[in-house]
C-alpha cells in the first residue's frame, strides 16, 4: 500500500506535468502555426463564439472527454479519478490561460523563430504529458479517455493519441471553414503537432526504459 508520502509526491509530480503541457499549448499559440491539437478545436470555437476564453472552451472539452470515458469504462470508472479529472479540468483550462498571459511579451518576428517555437511547443507538452503518465495518480480528460479507448480496443496509447490529434484537427479545421471562411489557429504547425507529441511521448519512453535498465 502507498504511502501518504509517495502518494502526495506523485500528486506533485502530476501537477508539475500538468503546468508543463498548459505551457506547451501556450507556446503552440505563440507560434502562430495552428495550435496543438489538444487546443484546436476549443481555440476554433473560442474565434466564432467569445462567450469563453480559450482556457474555457478547453473546459468544456475536458467535460464531454470525462463524459467519454465513463460510457466506455462503465462500472470500472474510479469514482475518485472522474472526480478529480473534473476538478483538473477546469485547473487546467485556467492554467493555459495563465500560461499564455505569462509568454505575452514574447515577440516571434520570422518564420523560422515559428518554427522553433512549435517544435518547442510539441517538446513541452509532450514532457508534461509523460510526467502526468509518471505520476500515475490523474490524467487530464482528453489523455484518460486516448488511455480508456486503448483499454477498451487493445491499441496503444501513444498510437490512439496520435489518431485523436488529427481528429481534433480535422474539427478544427471545418469550424474554422464552415463559420471563418478560412484557416485560423489549425496550420502545418498544427499537423506537425499531431504527429510529433505522441512520438516524442515515446522516445521519453524509450529514454527512460534505457536509463532504468542501467540501473
Amino acid at each position: 500500500m502507498k504511502s501518504k508520502k509517495n502518494v502526495i509526491g506523485q500528486y506533485l509530480l502530476f501537477l508539475l506535468g500538468l503546468f508543463i503541457a498548459s505551457m506547451g499549448v501556450a507556446f503552440s499559440t505563440k507560434a502562430g502555426l495552428g495550435t496543438s491539437p489538444v487546443a484546436s478545436v476549443p481555440y476554433s470555437v473560442s474565434l466564432v463564439c467569445s462567450i469563453f476564453t480559450l482556457g474555457g472552451w478547453l473546459n468544456l472539452l475536458g467535460v464531454l472527454q470525462i463524459s467519454v470515458q465513463v460510457l466506455l469504462l462503465g462500472k470500472k470508472c474510479k469514482p475518485l479519478e472522474i472526480i478529480i479529472q473534473t476538478v483538473l479540468a477546469f485547473a487546467y483550462g485556467y492554467m493555459t490561460d495563465f500560461s499564455c498571459w505569462l509568454i505575452k511579451g514574447i515577440k516571434v518576428a520570422t518564420y523560422i523563430e515559428q518554427l522553433i517555437y512549435m517544435l518547442l511547443s510539441c517538446i513541452i507538452l509532450a514532457f508534461g504529458i509523460w510526467i502526468q503518465l509518471k505520476g500515475a495518480v490523474a490524467m487530464l480528460p482528453g489523455e484518460a479517455m486516448n488511455r480508456a479507448i486503448s483499454m477498451v480496443t487493445g491499441k496503444k496509447y501513444e498510437n490512439v493519441k496520435i489518431f485523436f490529434d488529427i481528429f481534433y484537427i480535422l474539427i478544427a479545421a471545418i469550424i474554422c471553414l464552415a463559420f471563418i471562411g478560412r484557416l485560423e489557429g489549425v496550420r502545418e504547425g498544427s499537423i506537425f503537432a499531431a504527429i510529433m507529441v505522441g512520438n516524442i511521448i515515446r522516445f521519453y519512453n524509450y529514454i527512460y526504459g534505457k536509463i532504468i535498465e542501467r540501473k
